[in-house]
């Protein structure tokens, strides 16, 4: 019984994401719905945040939806119409980010920061290594000492 109820559950839960994309939504031509099912695929929902589009069943995904299919009808590329959503919602909308100078500045600045302070915790170490660490002995310390080490 058991089992049965989870491989239900586990049924149900592979088809969530189909539930997404409205039959209204569906572009007659298959050629345009598989292309607009791609770029969905690439944009961010807005509202869920670590969903596509294609996945998420919010009102801004549905509309986002709706605008690639509309902008794929009227002949756009699909570069153009990721230049159109991105002009209007940023780069965040992106779920791969394109390679351009924030993004190289944004990943490249952690690694920046810690070769930094490795190279500055190696000039540390290396100037701080012939320095002595204490004191001279006073001439009490030193008697004592001569007299620990003759015995």
């Amino acid at each position: 019984m058991m089992q049965r109820l989870l491989l239900i559950l586990a049924l149900l839960l592979t088809a969530a994401p189909a539930f997404a994309v409205n039959p209204d939504e569906v572009l007659a031509d298959p050629a345009l719905e598989a292309r607009a099912r791609t770029l969905s695929a690439e944009l961010r929902c807005m509202v869920c945040q670590n969903q596509s589009i294609d996945d998420s069943n919010a009102e801004l995904a549905k509309d986002l939806r709706l605008l690639v299919r509309q902008r794929i009808s009227d002949g756009d590329t699909d570069e153009a119409v990721l230049n159109y959503i991105v002009s209007r919602y940023g780069e965040f909308v992106l779920l791969k980010p394109r390679l351009n100078v924030k993004t190289v500045l944004l990943w490249g600045t952690p690694v920046l920061l810690v070769l930094a302070g490795g190279v500055s915790l190696l000039v540390f170490a290396r100037r701080r290594a012939g320095r002595p660490t204490g004191s001279k002995l006073t001439a009490e310390e030193q008697a004592r000492l001569s007299e620990l080490l003759d015995k």
